[in-house]
């Protein structure tokens, strides 16, 4: 562990827009180059560890995934002081074994979003490709799945996340489709939360919590709002009586190799990178471009 308080950046989802265990709470106005976050930030301290919570949709979820601004959420958290990032999704189960109520700490993704960007270098001249091969970092995923164990709940360790475009659910041939893929489990705001998150060299892992079984399986009802919620707000306890005990488990993100992946990975040119788009980028670039 390093020598100084770890900072850890928490990004709830549905059903989560408070952590009431922080202390020293205060709250953060966070302005980035891509826009504003989703919400205010709210930074306190939790166990051995400093908390940057924001609420992906808002508080009062009133931010649909497709219209989320992922880079400012992202990017605002860095500029915050996160040195990784925790991702708390709802997501409908696509295999019999993960049952509404378990946790899933996946450790790969497939991106079925259309609309959204999902990336940092996309219309300022500048550049750049990381490696993504393996989205998740694995000592933050080994210690929210310890930090669940020790909470009690179900965890399963691994799989795949599906992230759909939504905000519709999915027709009963996608559903069995992407179960014919493997897939884990399925949700709407992952992506490209991740991929922004490699780009922002900040290690992230998702904690998943399974409300449903999307609509394949023949022996529940279909997918609805009010199922969701049900069990939704019974992950919620959960996931927070996870995040108290993950608050003093953090690993060294310095060890991750998310911190360096723009190391090499920026491919424009130095010379021919204005001194404005030196500084929009600035929270992302500055420590290979000056």
């Amino acid at each position: 562990m390093s020598s100084s308080t770890p900072t850890l950046g928490i990004i709830g989802g549905s059903g989560l827009y408070a952590l009431e265990a922080l202390t020293d709470v205060e709250t953060m106005q966070v302005d980035t180059p891509f826009g504003a976050p989703s919400d205010s930030i709210v930074a306190g301290t939790l166990g051995d560890a400093r908390l940057l919570f924001l609420p992906r949709h808002g508080q009062g979820h009133r931010i649909p995934p497709h219209r989320i601004n992922y880079r400012a959420n992202v990017l605002a958290l860095k500029m915050a002081g996160a040195e990784q990032i925790l991702s708390i999704s709802a997501v409908g189960s696509m295999q019999e074994d993960i049952h509404p109520g378990d946790m899933v700490v996946v450790d790969q993704f497939i991106d079925r979003t259309r609309h959204r960007t999902d990336t940092f270098f996309d219309d300022d001249g500048v550049v750049a490709h990381v490696g993504f091969a393996h989205p998740i970092d694995e000592a933050l995923a080994a210690a929210v799945v310890g930090a669940t164990k020790r909470v009690g709940a179900t965890v399963h360790q691994g799989g795949t996340y599906l992230c759909m475009e939504g905000p519709q659910f999915s027709t009963l041939a996608e559903s069995k489709l992407y179960r014919s893929w493997g897939v884990s489990v399925i949700g709407m705001t992952n992506f490209p939360e991740a991929r922004l998150a490699r780009e922002a060299e900040l290690p992230y892992a998702t904690l998943a919590m399974a409300t449903d079984y999307d609509c394949w399986h023949e022996d529940h009802d279909a997918v609805t709002v009010e199922g969701v919620i049900a069990v939704m707000q019974k992950n919620v306890a959960t996931a927070k009586e996870i995040i108290v005990e993950l608050a003093s488990n953090l690993p060294d993100p310095a060890e991750s190799p998310a911190v360096t992946a723009l190391a090499g990975a920026i491919i424009t040119h130095p010379d021919t990178i204005s001194a404005d788009v030196r500084q929009k980028l600035r929270p992302l670039i500055g420590k290979y471009i000056h």
